[in-house]
């Protein structure tokens, strides 16, 4: 569908798109819907004959938040709002409106849901149902696909990389000297890190890379570290479709690969270490964020308690 935005408009939200890149440094991810906030906004006006941003007004967003708000959950409604926010403050830095029609447009409250988890028994059966997948195999087609399976869902564990990470992963990012196995990851917002993982992930990483990759190969794999059925770079939908089915094979909870990276940290808090490690680990601006996993440790040490005390 063609939008119904005057030229003026679509340079704003050209330029405001730039901006976001080169100025906030934000993540392709985040630039893309953004992007698409202010579009679908945009568009929704003008089908109200409202072609100008300097005749917005708060009452227009407050109408377009209740048409929205009907179809979205308060987490995606708060990005759409940030998003407005950001290309308001954008117009007004332009001098291409005079008036913020945003100041006074309250976001959603989020219900602050735990992350979902798999306890450390859960991981291992799934990986452990990823590894003897692979034996089962002859094939070099599926066997290959087995082997990059379980190279994915070993490293999204041993690493808490994001899927977004993991998809973007290149073999020059990977250094490997003696026993220290260490990745480049190139986080969001142009942040990159350096995260260590074991030997599992290495052996299984080691196999994908040394038996399988060969089959799936062409001349557009280049140096990407996963590939997808016909040889280009793996996409985030493609490792959602992996993990989901290792799951069920696995005959544990359903989760998305994210759980993986929540999971990974739960663990590591159980396991002793430092709120500030984890932080470093998972590529986190604020501590904050990874304070959530501290609650889903509380939440299972309370578990074991009422387990183990009839009086408590």
């Amino acid at each position: 569908m063609g939008t119904l935005l005057a030229e003026d408009e679509l340079q704003y939200v050209h330029h405001y798109v730039i901006w976001l890149r080169v100025n906030k440094g934000l993540s392709e991810n985040t630039v893309h819907s953004y992007q698409a906030d202010i579009h679908e906004f945009l568009d929704l006006l003008a089908h109200h004959h409202l072609l100008q941003v300097d005749q917005i007004h708060a009452s227009h967003l407050r109408l377009w938040m209740a048409h929205e708000s009907r179809n979205h959950s308060s987490a995606t409604m708060a990005r759409k709002i940030a998003a407005l926010r950001s290309f308001f403050m954008f117009l007004m830095s332009c001098h291409a409106i005079t008036e913020n029609p945003t100041l006074t447009v309250l976001s959603p409250k989020i219900v602050n849901r735990l992350p979902r988890v798999l306890n450390q028994d859960e991981v291992k059966t799934l990986l452990d149902q990823a590894d003897m997948t692979v034996n089962t195999l002859s094939m070099p087609h599926d066997r290959a696909l087995a082997l990059r399976n379980a190279a994915i869902a070993e490293l999204l564990y041993a690493t808490g990389m994001r899927v977004s990470e993991l998809v973007s992963l290149n073999y020059s990012d990977i250094t490997c000297t003696n026993a220290h196995f260490m990745i480049l990851v190139h986080g969001k917002g142009q942040k990159d890190r350096v995260v260590p993982f074991g030997i599992p992930a290495k052996k299984a990483l080691d196999r994908w890379s040394q038996e399988g990759r060969c089959h799936l190969m062409t001349d557009e794999s280049g140096d990407a570290v996963f590939l997808g059925v016909h040889g280009r770079r793996i996409n985030q939908r493609q490792v959602r479709t992996v993990i989901h089915q290792l799951a069920a094979h696995a005959h544990v909870p359903d989760i998305a690969p994210h759980a993986l990276r929540h999971s990974a940290a739960t663990h590591l808090l159980n396991n002793g270490a430092d709120l500030r490690e984890v932080q470093a680990f998972l590529g986190h601006s604020s501590l904050s964020t990874t304070q959530r996993y501290t609650h889903v440790s509380l939440d299972r040490m309370r578990q074991k308690y009422h387990q183990a005390f009839d009086r408590a």
